[in-house]
């Protein structure tokens, strides 16, 4: 479902609405290879969603009213676009701020982790 070197597929599959939703709420629309491709970029390779992972996200944030669509025909293929609704933006703008809070909590619980306890007695 996802090709992600550093990060695991649960971690990824609970934070695919929000890379979805961010992306689309700083494009006008796109379609779905080319949300692959800029979450591919912008994570310099890093995270890499498959379309087994992204079309069914994408759909049900259509279904949950986040997302409409556009069918534009480019010579014998269908292209269908993204585009975020009114509530889609609200939702876009709720779901990057809950994930800077949760990441800036995590940060904050994790800062004290120590990865090597049996080398705690040496400090």
């Amino acid at each position: 479902m996802y090709h992600c070197p550093m990060y695991s597929q649960e971690l990824i599959k609970g934070t695919l609405k929000t890379i979805v939703l961010s992306l689309l709420s700083e494009h006008e629309r796109m379609y779905g290879y080319e949300i692959t491709q800029h979450v591919k970029d912008k994570t310099s390779g890093e995270i890499q969603l498959t379309e087994g992972a992204l079309y069914p996200t994408l759909h049900k944030l259509e279904a949950e009213g986040f997302l409409t669509t556009e069918k534009v025909s480019i010579g014998k293929r269908v292209r269908k676009y993204y585009r975020l609704t009114e509530t889609g933006n609200k939702q876009a703008n709720d779901k990057v701020s809950e994930f800077r809070k949760f990441s800036e909590t995590m940060n904050d619980l994790l800062n004290s982790f120590n990865p090597n306890p049996e080398l705690q007695w040496l400090s």
